[in-house]
């Protein structure tokens, strides 16, 4: 049997198939239909046209999309790094393309990568160019513009998201990969397992998917020349090039707010499942174990509270196993926090007494001190009437006094209601009476 030879690329394989238009882009449909600002700026006449900022995920064609455009004619095309670029390169581009767009009636399209990357001075030394249509400028960003870009810059452009693709986009950009010249041009068979396990293993992220087939093929040609058959990829040659699925997760970036956010609402929610699933995505990711702890701690006196006291001693204690015995065993204590917040009755009525109470301190309804509470220890205390008429509640056979506790402004105030959750239900009925007392009613 003749044996196959791999094709002879120097660039990684994701390279080689990046989209040489917009007609050959994978995914992102609803930014590319007819008339869509992204159309309009790869024609020939898209002259002038408003710039536009890329926010998406890792893989999802930001770059991708950016060189589609470049290759339309008509245009000067410069792409810039927000990690090795600073505002003396930006000034260079923008001086070029206000001489090419006077001098030489040529437009200039600017992509510029990681536009997170650049600070507030870097980024205002672009809106000369932009504001006055020296360059369009297009600039990709993995993190929430409305964080990580300046407010003139982002008025001045229009906001495009992209959103991962499709488990059907990334198998449409194997199946290229493996027939196009650019790629293995044919000399490869892949299995539909091992089709649907790197779809799998890439999580909407078309780089990831290229990446993960480029491995496994480097593999499967290895062995051929072994076994002297055709190459083959297989789902557990697959598993054995990608040793495992990376996480999208930036500890800095949106996904670590995206995750953190669906862990609380998981546990908020009561479903123990969910919680557990974001809670290892943390773990994997290699998130500080200390913060998931804050983090379970917050929630359990927040969405759990005075409906089962004990969250929030589980959750210390979740903690403090942490800080002592770390990852990986840390796992075990933070999934039984988590399981055990996630299952318990919820109440938020002591955030929002807490909320409550300062709101009223914030907006100024706080009053004087009623004089019976007042300190009435430091001499001369006692001559101004503080002290006077207090009555000590353990003199009372009910353990519980009439007595004016709030200001005279705020007398009648509720601001802990207890729901009829959990532990709280008793509580609520223990209120009832003690309040009818200390007012009485």
């Amino acid at each position: 049997m003749t044996t196959q030879t791999p094709p002879v690329h120097t660039a990684p394989l994701a390279v080689r198939m990046r989209p040489r238009s917009l007609d050959e882009v994978v995914g992102q449909k609803h930014l590319l239909s007819p008339g869509s600002p992204l159309r309009t700026l790869a024609s020939d006449g898209g002259n002038g046209v408003v710039s536009v900022i890329l926010w998406g995920p890792p893989g999802t064609g930001k770059t991708t999309l950016a060189q589609a455009i470049a290759h339309t004619s008509g245009r000067r095309f410069v792409e810039l790094s927000a990690i090795t670029a600073g505002i003396k390169d930006v000034r260079a581009v923008m001086e070029r393309a206000l001489n090419d767009r006077d001098l030489y009636d040529i437009p200039t399209v600017l992509f510029l990568d990681e536009i997170h990357r650049f600070t507030k001075a870097q980024q205002d030394a672009l809106l000369p160019g932009v504001e006055n249509g020296w360059v369009t400028l297009i600039a990709a960003t993995t993190e929430n513009p409305s964080f990580s870009v300046i407010s003139p810059l982002l008025s001045r452009s229009l906001l495009l998201t992209l959103e991962p693709l499709a488990d059907s986009d990334l198998s449409a950009l194997l199946l290229r990969a493996v027939e196009d010249p650019r790629g293995f041009g044919g000399k490869i068979d892949v299995e539909q397992e091992a089709y649907d396990t790197l779809v799998q293993l890439a999580s909407g992220d078309a780089r990831r998917a290229l990446t993960g087939l480029e491995a496994a093929a480097a593999s499967a040609f290895a062995l051929e020349r072994e076994a002297d058959e055709r190459p083959r990829i297989t789902a557990e040659l697959v598993s054995l090039a990608v040793n495992q699925a990376l996480l999208r997760y930036d500890k800095k970036g949106d996904q670590h707010y995206d995750v953190t956010s669906a862990f609380i609402k998981s546990m908020r929610g009561s479903d123990p499942d969910a919680a557990v699933h974001y809670l290892s995505r943390m773990i994997e990711a290699g998130e500080d174990p200390r913060f998931i702890a804050r983090r379970l701690m917050v929630h359990a006196a927040e969405d759990v509270g005075i409906a089962d006291p004990q969250a929030l001693v589980i959750a210390v204690a979740a903690a403090e196993a942490t800080q002592l015995i770390g990852l990986p065993e840390a796992r075990i204590p933070l999934a039984q926090a988590t399981i055990y917040i996630a299952t318990a009755p919820k109440s938020g009525a002591v955030i929002s007494a807490i909320d409550a109470a300062i709101a009223d301190v914030k907006a100024g309804r706080i009053g004087l001190v009623p004089k019976h509470l007042r300190d009435a220890h430091y001499p001369g205390a006692k001559g101004m009437g503080h002290g006077k008429g207090y009555v000590y509640p353990h003199a009372d056979p009910r353990g519980v006094s009439t007595q004016q506790y709030l200001p005279d402004e705020l007398v009648g105030r509720e601001y802990y209601r207890p729901t009829q959750h959990g532990h709280e239900r008793e509580v609520s009925d223990r209120l009832e009476k003690i309040r009818r007392i200390t007012r009485g009613q």
